[in-house]
């Protein structure tokens, strides 16, 4: 095993993280620790490149400092990545290899379920560090967040359409999903029971048959979302997707979703405001699964009541993140930025 760190600016910890004889390759990023260990998932996917996968590991765990302060948890950012195809080169020795790099770092960073991972893979990691939450069993259990993420979700695709299209419940909406993982899944089937019409897509032309047949969805292909006739766009997959190109292209009045770092640029942010989008932020909206986890990194003996909780609180936030925006004549992405930012200059205080 080969753990080298990594030189960064803003980041306190990075290491690039090898095992030859289980084929592991990969990184673990600490954004920050000022409220707390680091916390953030551990994703698998392929990368065109390893300057591609650092890249997605330093954006995903400053993303996880400011979801974890706007969620109000004691926990600071965190994120680490594996090279690969989940569907391919997954094995236990591999995953053993990950849990003994995470151990390394005594409790610095506590890992979880994210992008090609699932809780028996977090059962395998726990054979080696103490340091991972998402559990399938034990006292304090959390299991799959991803159901959680999805109430956090839909909680703020109705907030914003109650700012932005006067909707007090999605009946009557069209809502075009890009991703049908396991937080877009979910998120579908909240928001077709609270009577939406759905617009989905998918690499996996499994999960779309899927959506088709349990939601009437309409299918569309890959690069069509952005251009289908939706009120709301939920993007569920990967990050970086609103930008410069794909902006211009949209048809909706509101975008919330699932997916970390959907901005590619800060800039994407005012590109959404002249286009008159409302943009509910990421990092809020998508906190219920962090939430759903920390309760298990924090030991909480009532974790149903605790998250229900905290995810009333997380819609609170994200309903003051709307109305400063609207009164302030600013992107909501910005005043999330700000309020983050002051909360976390009071911690380190």
């Amino acid at each position: 095993m080969q753990i080298t760190q990594v030189a960064t600016k803003e980041h306190e910890e990075v290491y690039r993280v090898e095992d030859r004889d289980s084929g592991l390759r990969g990184f673990i990023a600490i954004h920050s620790t000022t409220l707390g260990p680091a916390a953030g998932g551990l994703r698998m996917r392929v990368y065109r490149s390893e300057d591609e996968a650092l890249n997605d590991v330093l954006r995903l765990s400053r993303g996880m400092t400011f979801k974890n302060a706007a969620a109000g948890l004691p926990l600071g950012g965190g994120k680490a990545v594996i090279i690969g195809d989940p569907s391919k080169g997954k094995t236990p020795d591999l995953l053993r290899a990950m849990g003994r790099a995470v151990e390394t770092l005594a409790g610095r960073y506590w890992t979880a379920e994210d992008m090609g991972m699932t809780t028996a893979d977090m059962a395998v990691l726990a054979e080696e560090t103490a340091y991972v939450a998402g559990l399938a069993g034990g006292a304090y259990a959390s299991g799959d967040p991803s159901p959680v993420t999805a109430r956090g979700v839909f909680n703020a695709v109705r907030r914003a359409a109650k700012h932005r299209l006067g909707k007090d419940s999605l009946d009557g909406l069209t809502v075009a999903v890009q991703g049908l993982g396991n937080v877009g899944r979910h998120l579908c089937a909240l928001m077709h029971g609270d009577g939406a019409r759905l617009i989905v897509t998918d690499i996996d032309a499994t999960r779309v048959a899927g959506a088709v047949a349990e939601w009437s969805a309409e299918a569309v292909a890959e690069d069509a979302i952005y251009h289908a006739g939706a009120d709301i766009f939920a993007p569920c997959a990967i990050g970086g997707i609103l930008n410069a190109e794909t902006i211009p292209a949209l048809r909706v009045a509101v975008v919330a979703g699932g997916a970390n770092n959907q901005l590619a640029t800060d800039a994407d942010a005012g590109r959404l405001a002249a286009s008159d989008i409302l943009y509910a932020p990421d990092f809020v909206a998508n906190g219920g699964g962090i939430i759903n986890v920390a309760a298990e990194i924090l030991k909480i003996s009532d974790r149903e009541s605790w998250v229900a909780a905290r995810l009333t609180a997380l819609d609170r936030t994200m309903e003051a993140i709307l109305s400063a925006a609207k009164a302030e004549g600013v992107s909501p992405h910005h005043v999330a930025e700000r309020i983050v930012a002051e909360h976390m200059a009071r911690a380190a205080a």
